[in-house]
């Protein structure tokens, strides 16, 4: 019942908050959302500040479940997997993103609950495009500029953030069907880091007494 009881109560919070902001998230009207009484919410969290600063991190987590995979094997399509995920996730709390970005010249710690979602994020694609240049679909360092790639992933997550923050208020903006939209940030992001459609054979060894060919590939 605990459990529940703490579940209710931090999703309870996170709705109120995207409605009323910090200062008007009271413990009354979360635990009137929650259908819970007023002391649960103390016994639970102890005071408003502190189940309001859970409710914000734990919905900064709710973006990081997609993944990548370890080794890339078809990149336009495992990216748009995972770009969609990710702005279904951004989509979702786009009320409580907006009511953080709002708040956080008053309340800087909101600021950081907002980015830790999209922070991981970022972490995750910067390794994905690690993994792409190791095994060959990435031209060599010295082909490329290090502050092209990094733009390019900046940028992606850029527009992946702004459409999912902006589509429904914007709509001239966003003409194209979300999927659509995603599909062509993909596209332009494996255009502008220089992805080959096929990975490139970095290294060749000796053919084995059975005729077969093994790859190596190098940072």
């Amino acid at each position: 019942m605990i459990d529940d009881h703490r579940h209710r109560i931090l999703h309870a919070a996170a709705r109120v908050y995207a409605q009323h902001g910090w200062r008007g998230a009271t413990t009354r009207r979360i635990a009137e959302e929650a259908g819970v009484n007023e002391v649960t919410i103390f016994r639970q969290f102890g005071s408003k500040d502190a189940l309001l600063d859970t409710a914000m991190r734990e919905c900064g987590r709710l973006e990081q479940d997609a993944t990548l995979p370890a080794e890339p094997v078809h990149p336009e399509r495992e990216l748009f997997h995972w770009v969609h995920a990710h702005h279904a996730g951004l989509a979702a709390m786009r009320d409580i993103v907006r009511q953080m970005m709002s708040e956080a010249a008053e309340r800087p710690e909101t600021a950081l609950c907002a980015a830790e979602g999209p922070s991981g994020a970022f972490a995750q694609l910067r390794q994905y495009v690690v993994q792409l240049r190791r095994l060959g679909w990435m031209p060599d360092p010295d082909e490329t500029r290090p502050g092209d790639v990094r733009g390019a992933v900046t940028m992606l997550m850029g527009a992946i953030f702004a459409d999912a923050m902006n589509r429904e208020i914007m709509p001239a903006m966003f003409p194209q069907s979300v999927d659509e939209s995603l599909h062509a940030y993909v596209r332009i992001f494996l255009r502008g880091i220089g992805a080959a459609a096929t990975p490139k054979l970095t290294a060749r060894r000796p053919a084995t007494r059975a005729g077969s060919i093994s790859h190596s590939t190098t940072e």
